[in-house]
């Protein structure tokens, strides 16, 4: 091992130098900066916009981080709850079933639209609800699997959602004539969020966008510490470190996978619904495998487990991926004379990263304790080491 290796590992992140306090008191000034930064740009600012997609991206990656992070299940098909909670706000704040007349909670212009129109606070739970049923659905086949077996599993669950989405314009897989998803084309225009005593979201105003996902990302990591600290939490950890052992102690391993499932799904399903009202549209090309990769890539940077390290992680790789390669780095290779557009080597660009990483720091930004301790154990003590031998 290298000794620049050595000392990225040892590298402590600011939240713990100085204890408990000093992690309070950093974690309160920087949700204090998030809620007073739109008043820094204008209303329609595209770093705004960045920020929001930013924190959504949050959401999810904190819901998968309980089912991978927290229990230790590797799942490569979480774009699948992005797109139940999508489709969700689509089926149910639009004109897409135009025989249907349904309003409830919304204002008086979605009143004089044809469809199924509820205010998207009604939709939320039934988004996550939805979500949660069909990720318990997703982790009764791999309740016996393990390792690399879940993985493609979940990655096969992923792809079959995914060639519903597109297929499903005249029947589900071909079977009848009810247009479930309208294929490619999509779903459009998805009602804007319409909060209560609150104007109506537009598309030239950002800031209620960014409030709102900066309220759904704080809930969101609120649930995970108290979830982590809980007795539920502690049994998926010991899930996630030895599952031989966590049964011979006595923990239902059944219900307590089937539950990190559930809940990382309904998480995904609520950013879903954020999504599909915020960029306007629901299509099947949003629900590629990548996307699941892509936060997968956001945990392993932040730290598996690592409640903020997965929030730092998730806004990092957002950042880079809307901000820094098409608006910063995107013009480098034309000054240096190679004509090709950088955006698509994003997600090479990530893979080295994530091997940057794993080289430098494998804890992650932001580490979990157990893991921060199974990854340094050992280093730059080896001088000091002693060796007891017993005899009988």
């Amino acid at each position: 091992m290298t000794a620049l290796a050595t000392r990225m590992r040892r590298v402590k992140p600011p939240a713990a130098l100085g204890g408990k306090a000093g992690s309070l008191l950093l974690a309160a000034g920087l949700i204090l900066f998030a809620a007073i930064l739109p008043f820094f740009y204008d209303s329609g600012s595209a770093f705004l916009e960045d920020s929001t997609t930013a924190l959504i991206y949050v959401v999810f990656a904190l819901g998968l981080n309980i089912v991978v992070g927290f229990a230790g299940l590797l799942d490569l098909g979480y774009v699948a709850f992005f797109a139940i909670g999508a489709y969700t706000m689509g089926w149910l704040g639009s004109s897409f079933f135009t025989s249907r007349d349904i309003h409830v909670g919304v204002g008086e212009f979605l009143q004089a639209q044809p469809g199924i129109h509820l205010n998207w606070l009604l939709i939320l739970p039934c988004a996550a609800a939805t979500a949660a049923l069909l990720g318990a659905l997703l982790g009764f086949p791999t309740l016996r699997l393990r390792g690399d077996y879940i993985a493609i599993v979940t990655l096969a669950f992923g792809e079959i959602i995914h060639r519903i989405a597109v297929n499903s314009d005249e029947g589900v897989f071909g079977i009848g004539t009810f247009n479930l998803t309208n294929g490619r084309s999509g779903i459009t225009p998805i009602d804007k969020i319409d909060l209560p005593f609150v104007e109506r979201f537009s598309t030239l105003n950002i800031r209620p966008w960014y409030w709102t996902a900066l309220a759904l990302a704080l809930v969101v990591v609120f649930i995970n510490i108290r979830l982590r600290d809980s007795r539920l939490g502690r049994a998926w950890i010991a899930i996630r470190e030895d599952e031989v052992a966590a049964v011979s102690m006595g923990i239902p391993t059944v219900r307590v996978k089937l539950l990190a499932y559930s809940l990382g799904a309904a998480f995904g399903g609520m950013a879903g619904t954020f999504i599909g009202s915020f960029v306007n549209t629901v299509n099947a090309d949003q629900f590629e495998f990548s996307f699941s990769i892509f936060v997968l890539a956001m945990i392993i940077l932040g730290g598996l487990g690592s409640v903020w390290g997965v929030v730092v992680g998730a806004v990092a790789l957002s950042f880079i991926n809307t901000r820094l390669i098409p608006d910063v780095l995107n013009e480098v290779p034309s000054k240096v004379g190679l004509d090709f557009d950088l955006t698509q080597l994003g997600f090479g660009i990530f893979g080295f990263l994530l091997v940057i990483m794993m080289v430098l720091r494998p804890q992650g930004l932001i580490p979990e304790r157990r893991h921060k301790a199974e990854l340094t154990e050992g280093i730059g003590g080896g001088e000091h080491e002693t060796t007891v031998e017993v005899r009988s």
